[in-house]
């Protein structure tokens, strides 16, 4: 906000070296050891210590009065960054998403310096889209505080068995809340522990069976206490969706039963209830995964017994778009290698930009020099294979911005879109048949280009891409970057109706993001691929 880009940068470094330790910071604060990590210098090393010693820091909360706006909001409207949120406070007030409405409605913004007309209508126009998300967070933001909920409570002696149920477990894209199931005879133990952890910014409600926090990232918490005879049908209940709970709820009653969350009766006998399996059998229906709890044909599915063998994370052989130092990535190859085959992947795929200026892309010399560095590792490792690839940009009319006699040499070829993202849908499908028609192109890396929260998806035929990659067999990408999965899950669920060919990847410019393959997978079990 205050101009200085070269302060942000060296934030994101430091934090991204907090993030990925393998060891408490704390521990390392008080060895008097933090400016021995990388991108740590003295500035930040004293902000740190004052978080460790405080658990506050003075200069944040000097910019939080000096800039008093919700910038999550309105930083999630699409065309908004840091410098025209600073220009739209200090000259129109405007401090959140109802301000930025008012003044683009009254024909203020357009009259600032550097907006205009065709700027107000888009901001308006982008509003939209960036409210559906506000209340919701990414997945990949709470899945790793949603574990740690459940490792928590799973370690104190009287939880007999901690579950996180609604919308994480079913891996929606975006989530609203957490939602924790316990198994315990000391009810209040337990709720005295989740109100009064460190995680906790403000206790709603406690009460004996059930209580809900605010956690410190803005996101309410709930904690529901059950019988073990009861857990099963809580687990269906509370797992969701609410569309697939009305569907179950009229199969009972259809069978003169009746199903809620303590179990499935028939009269005053209990039929089910201990497991989501003997609930679902009760019904008449196969196990549904959670993934396909969304009531789109899963519970017809489990009738006639043909619900998909759904692919999951052990299938999982490699990783098809990785980028490196050589371009806009923060590892080297031999380091995303070397956790490629931690993971006990056997091949991963180095696919850095090629010309992009903005992500420091190859032309063909370095590409080649790359090639040759890739051909040497390959041979000084064992037990992986590293193959040699690249992230070709698309032009405007779909053609590859590398020579065909470079591509020949590779292993793999991904296109994307990265430029001229607000095409009309005729030019924008064209664009991208054409890609799909290029014979050196093995597959199409996010193929819709939205960003959660952030950016729309491109306009385009859609279905026009599902069929021409089924004739082209053509591979379509599942990015599993926690901003991006695209194709979402219902574009998935189209893709292998036309016969798609899928791949999972992870889209990774870190070590740390080869671990997002989780979330890709996810996506693509909640499109029923197999």
């Amino acid at each position: 906000m205050d101009g200085a880009d070269f302060r942000t940068k060296a934030y994101r470094r430091a934090a991204h070296t907090v993030e990925n330790l393998s060891v408490d910071i704390a521990s390392i604060g008080k060895q008097g050891k933090l400016e021995e990590l990388p991108g740590i210098g003295k500035h930040i090393h004293d902000k740190i210590e004052e978080i460790l010693d405080t658990g506050r820091l003075e200069y944040l909360e000097n910019l939080k009065d000096e800039f008093p706006l919700d910038l999550d909001s309105l930083m999630s409207v699409e065309g908004l960054g840091p410098k025209k949120i600073k220009l739209l406070y200090k000259e129109l007030g405007i401090n959140n998403l109802d301000d930025l409405e008012r003044e683009a409605k009254r024909h203020h913004i357009r009259k600032l310096k550097g907006m205009g007309a065709k700027t107000e209508a888009k901001i308006l126009q982008n509003l939209e889209f960036a409210r559906k998300g506000t209340g919701r967070q990414l997945l990949g933001d709470v899945l790793l505080l949603a574990c740690e909920l459940k490792q928590r409570l799973g370690d104190l002696d009287v939880v007999d068995h901690v579950e996180i149920a609604g919308s994480i477990r079913r891996r929606k894209e975006t989530v609203g809340d957490i939602d924790v199931l316990t198994v315990t005879r000391h009810p209040d133990e337990v709720m005295d522990f989740f109100t009064q952890m460190d995680l906790v910014d403000e206790v709603i409600v406690r009460g004996h069976s059930k209580s809900t926090v605010r956690l410190y990232n803005g996101m309410d918490a709930d904690i529901r206490v059950f019988k073990e005879a009861d857990f099963g049908s809580a687990m269906v209940y509370f797992t969701g969706s609410r569309e697939l709970n009305i569907s179950l709820r009229k199969i009972a009653i259809s069978h003169n039963m009746k199903l809620n969350e303590y179990g499935v009766f028939q009269k005053d006998e209990r039929l089910a209830g201990k497991t989501e399996s003997e609930v679902f059998r009760v019904l008449g229906l196969d196990y549904i995964p959670p993934e396909l709890r969304e009531n789109t044909g899963e519970i017809e599915a489990a009738q006639q017994g043909k619900l998909p063998d759904l692919v999951n994370y052990n299938d999982i052989k490699g990783d098809l778009h990785i980028h490196t130092t050589w371009s806009d990535g923060k590892a080297s190859i031999l380091e995303m290698a070397n956790k490629a085959s931690q993971l006990g992947y056997e091949y991963l795929a180095i696919t850095d930009h090629t010309h992009l200026p903005v992500a420091r892309g190859l032309d063909e010399k370095r590409l080649t020099q790359q090639m040759n560095e890739i051909n040497k590792i390959n041979s000084e490792i064992e037990g992986i294979t590293v193959l040699k690839g690249a992230e070709v940009n698309l032009d405007s009319y779909g053609n590859l911005d590398i020579s065909g006699d470079i591509l020949n040499e590779m292993d793999l070829v991904v296109a994307a879109v990265h430029y001229d993202l607000r095409q009309d849908p005729e030019k924008m499908s064209e664009r991208i048949l054409m890609a799909l028609e290029n014979e050196h192109v093995n597959i199409l890396a996010h193929p819709t280009g939205r960003k959660l929260k952030e950016r729309q998806p491109y306009k385009l035929d859609i279905e026009q891409l599902f069929q021409k990659a089924s004739e082209t067999g053509t591979i379509l990408e599942v990015n599993s970057q926690p901003k991006r999965l695209d194709l979402k899950d219902i574009h998935v669920k189209m893709a292998v109706e036309y016969g798609c060919h899928l791949a999972v990847s992870t889209d990774s410019h870190h070590t740390s993001d080869l671990n997002y393959m989780e979330l890709g997978v996810a996506t693509a079990r909640r499109g029923w691929a197999e």
